[in-house]
This record gives structure tokens, sequence and C-alpha cells, in this order.
């Protein structure tokens, strides 16, 4: 799923966060902020949903309004035939067309159905998507689906049971965090259409989308969601920065308008990788939990103050000023070290594979179906067993784990 790379737009578990916020795959991807706002990654964006169909109460739910906006997609092909189709749309559509050729015939990632067929929405965001993490660690609270193996999110396309599933998560003194989110993959088992917000999207945003999403498509492992969201997240960016080259030029108003998103989401992510850092400190230490809670909140609120001070002489667009103001919690925080880890494993791969994209994919492809540490499987398949490694992340803590059903 893509995750607003704004993570700024991600609103805390006790409001819901507006369309505009942060919205889901949105920030995260994108490289504003969380994309639940407009900004993501490019939220964020979430692979979870397919397990709709094995999750008895929450199928029923959640399931009919899935199918129900793939009953009201129409193909593109058909629509772009229309005489009387508004520009708009016709250049969006064109435009989509245009990313899908650029992913699968130079970038090598699955050619399937996806993105052929689009869908009307009245909103700005396709679903709601809820997250949860122990208040004095980074332990994020898991939910089990038979398909997609563990996963630290849960989707709903209703906010009343997103909020539902959110208080349940409070009452389990979890931190919790819900956001919306612009889009997910379903691995291939539907077809994923476009929805109708995603015509504002900027070039680079929407191509950051649909190759971030076809990304998960190419490949999904069962049960790794940290290196499934890496992979896809870092696919996506560097994917519509190839594209943004290639149509429009290094010199163009639009590879200008991504390298100050990539700038400023780098600037960020380096801010919220400190507060992370301040905080694991604290939750390393002997104080009592108490102690911990009531000294975390007072670190937050400090350095909140200290980023607001300091956002004009850091930051070059607005996009990221509203973390400012976030209620910001480990549930929160945890997103970022889902999607954006500090070991940059797939930085260092593609540089020393020579910043080949293709090959990259290449790779991952043949990862599929094998057992074993992911990151070692694709450095081996795509460097060779005689190179020095790069290192695969190591995971800490435990985590929460939910099976996913009826409550």
């Amino acid at each position: 799923m893509k995750n607003n790379t704004n993570p700024v737009a991600l609103e805390s578990g006790n409001t819901l966060p507006s369309s505009n916020a942060l919205r889901g795959g949105k920030a995260l991807r994108n490289g504003s902020a969380l994309r639940g706002a407009k900004v993501l990654p490019l939220a964020p964006l979430l692979v979870l949903l397919f397990s709709f169909g094995f999750s008895g109460c929450y199928v029923l739910k959640q399931g009919t309004i899935l199918l129900s906006y793939q009953s009201r997609a129409e193909p593109v092909e058909e629509l772009l035939a229309k005489q009387d189709l508004d520009p708009g749309t016709r250049e969006f559509l064109a435009r989509v067309q245009d990313i899908r050729s650029f992913a699968t015939g130079k970038l090598g990632l699955s050619a399937n159905s996806n993105y052929t067929r689009y869908v009307e929405l009245d909103q700005g965001h396709l679903a709601y998507v809820v997250s949860a993490a122990d208040k004095v660690s980074f332990t994020p609270y898991e939910w089990s689906f038979p398909i997609v193996g563990k996963v630290p999110y849960k989707g709903f396309f209703r906010m009343e049971d997103a909020k539902e599933e959110a208080e349940a998560l409070r009452k389990q003194e979890l931190d919790v965090w819900v956001r919306t989110v612009d889009a997910f993959s379903t691995l291939g088992y539907f077809s994923d259409p476009l929805y109708s917000f995603m015509k504002t999207y900027k070039v680079h945003q929407l191509a950051e989308l649909i190759i971030h999403e076809q990304a998960h498509a190419t490949l999904y492992l069962k049960g790794q969601s940290q290196f499934n969201e890496e992979y896809a997240t870092f696919v996506g960016r560097e994917g519509a920065r190839l594209y943004i080259l290639s149509r429009f030029g290094e010199t163009s108003p639009e590879y200008a308008a991504l390298e100050a998103q990539e700038k400023d989401q780098k600037t960020f992510l380096e801010e919220v990788r400190r507060l992370i850092r301040i905080l694991e400190d604290l939750y390393a230490s002997p104080l009592s939990r108490e102690e911990k809670l009531k000294r975390k909140a007072i670190l937050i609120q400090e350095f909140q103050q200290e980023f607001l001070a300091s956002y004009n002489r850091l930051f070059r667009t607005e996009a990221y000023k509203p973390f400012g103001k976030l209620p910001v919690n480990n549930a929160y925080l945890y997103l970022y070290r889902l999607y954006y880890p500090e070991n940059h494993f797939f930085e260092q791969l593609y540089l020393k594979m020579g910043q080949n994209l293709p090959r990259l994919i290449q790779a991952a492809k043949g990862i599929k179906g094998k057992k074993g540490d992911p990151y070692s499987l694709l450095e081996r398949e795509a460097l060779g067993e005689s190179n020095q490694p790069v290192g695969s992340p190591q995971a800490s803590g435990y985590s929460y784990t939910k099976e996913s059903g009826c409550p």
C-alpha cells in the first residue's frame, strides 16, 4: 500500500485526518509527507485489503464496498474514445497509460490490467487505515491475514469502522494513528482501478503512486511487511524520477518540482529520525513506564516547538509545517520506520548495481518463492555470492498480533 510520504498529513488516532491530510499513501510516497495529505508518497501507497476474502465480518463490511467500486469502473480505452470526454480527464487517462507503459516496458514491472479502468468518487481518498504501537516502544501492533501474512495496519472504506477499530486499540493502552490512503494493491487478484481524485496529483506523484503499486503487484512476500514497503517505496520513488527525466528532461519545471519535494522530504525524514532516536533513548532508560510517558510528552512537545522555530530555514515548501502541531505518537512515528528505515539497504544496493532499476526489479522477481531473509536473497540475486554484503536490517522487539476477523 502506498503510504503518503507526507507524514505530516497523517493525523492521530484521536481524530481522523481530513482528506487533505497526508493521504494515506500519498504522503509517504510522494516525498511530501506521509501521503495522507497530498504528499506521500506517495503515501501512502497499502497492500492489506486483499485479505477481505478471508476475514469473516471484515469481508462483509469492507469487501462489498471494494466490489461496488470494481463494478462501477469504466474501461479507460472506452472513455478515451468518447468525443465529449472533458480535457482534464482525457489528459489524466493518457498520462496514466504512458506511465504504465514506462513501468512495464522500461522498468520491467509486471504487466497486468491495473489502472486500465476508472472510477468516479465523491471523496478525496480511497480508504482509512489504522495503525497502532506500544506507548513506550516502537513495537507495532499487527493483524494477521491468510494471503499477506502479518501487516502493521488494517484498512477500512468507512470512517465509522476505522474509528471503532481505533477505539478498541486505545482501550488496550496503545498509541493509535488513523490515516487516509489513496491506493492499495490487490496483488493481481483484482484489477486495481484509477480513482477520480487522482486527477489532482502532480505528474511525479501520479507516477510514483502507479509505479509503487505495480511494484507490489510484481513482488509481494507474505509476512514481510518491512521488506515489501521498503522495496515498493524505493522502486516507486526512483521509478518516478526516471519517468520525469525521460518525458520532461532534467531542466524541466516537472523535474524541478520533484527535486524540491525530494529535498524537503529528505530534511523531514532526518528530523523525524532524530525524534525517534531521542525517544528510543528514553524508552531504553531505567525509568518507570509512568515516568517514560510523562517524559515522552514533554520531549515531543519540545521537539515540535524547535521544528516550527527552524522551519523556514530548513524547508523550501510549506508541505511539512503541519507536523509541528500534530498529536505525534509512536504509531505515527513507526510508519516512518516502516517506509523509510535508516539502514538505506535499497539505496546502497542500487548504487552497487550501477543505479540500474530494471536490473534491481529483475532481481526482485528472482526471489519469488524462495525461503529465507528477503534482503539477503535479493542481494545474492542482484550481486552474486562473491560480493561484499550490503547488510539487511535487524528486526527489533516483538509485535502484537491479532487474527483479523469479527470483533
